[in-house]
């Protein structure tokens, strides 16, 4: 296969979009401008930034030529306002130089033969329990500090994506799916978990999980989203949700405690097989 190329006019466009951000005054100009219900005056700016007139006049219009702001004249004075198609145009380009915009794998294609996925048993509850634990005690799976019971699990997975990793007739590891939220509108979202046994892991048991995972919420028309955060210290988690198309969202900051200590998490999603769903 072919990598794909930036096109030379996409390339010079959002070069000189970084080159005109490439000096901070104009970085912090443009976000006091972008925050600004209403937009600013050239005056006001200057009193926010402490910077003189002709400078601030000099970064406005740098900005305004490459078409982050407009002006409009109010008597004697000039409103700065942000161009909100930038607001999803900058964002775009930064995507797209950073390859994020390119096709992403459905699943990861190297999967062990010897290695089956199947649907979770009423016999496979206390081995499931016995990975989550395991994961506990890492320190970087979840924010959890105890085992959920069988009954709360039971009840907050989606019933038809229970899935068990079994090697040699054993239990190995574990994804499941869960609802984010009750509302309606909200129904194809699905919250992701993937355990796998601590003797196990680097193997290849989680790529098969992740695989199932995805595609069986391929083959689910009433699913269109699937996500997960992952403690940032977890980078095989999250390297392997990579594999199987999730993108990163974001970075939530210090989101959650773990032993009295604040810890981010990276936010992952995926589109799954379909995109339609009933509205809020």
């Amino acid at each position: 296969m072919t990598a794909p190329v930036l096109p030379e006019q996409e390339a010079a466009t959002y070069a000189e979009w970084f080159a005109v951000l490439a000096e901070p005054t104009r970085v912090r100009l443009l976000h006091t401008v972008a925050t600004s219900p209403g937009g600013v005056t050239v005056g006001r700016l200057t009193e926010l930034l402490g910077i003189s007139q002709s400078t601030c006049s000099h970064h406005v219009r740098k900005l305004a030529d490459v078409g982050f702001l407009t002006l409009h004249k109010e008597g004697t004075s000039t409103r700065v306002v942000v161009n909100e198609a930038c607001c999803a145009g900058l964002p775009h380009a930064a995507d797209a130089v950073m390859g994020l915009l390119a096709p992403r794998p459905c699943c990861p294609p190297d999967v062990r033969d010897d290695v089956t996925v199947r649907a979770l048993h009423p016999a496979d509850w206390p081995a499931v329990r016995d990975i989550y634990g395991q994961g506990i005690a890492t320190g970087i799976a979840t924010f959890d500090t105890t085992v959920p019971s069988r009954a709360s699990l039971d009840a907050r997975w989606l019933p038809g994506h229970r899935w068990v990793a079994e090697l040699d007739g054993e239990v190995v590891g574990w994804t499941a799916l869960s609802p984010t939220s009750p509302r309606d509108c909200y129904s194809g979202v699905a919250e992701s978990a993937i355990y796998v046994a601590g003797g196990h892991r680097g193997t290849g048991i989680g790529k098969a999980l992740v695989r199932r995972q995805v595609t069986a919420a391929d083959d689910d028309t009433g699913l269109w989203t699937l996500q997960t955060a992952v403690l940032t210290e977890n980078r095989a988690s999250i390297a392997l949700h990579h594999q199987a198309g999730y993108r990163t969202v974001g970075i939530r900051e210090r989101i959650a405690r773990l032993h009295g200590t604040w810890h981010d998490t990276v936010l992952l999603e995926r589109r799954a097989g379909t995109t339609t769903g009933p509205g809020c």
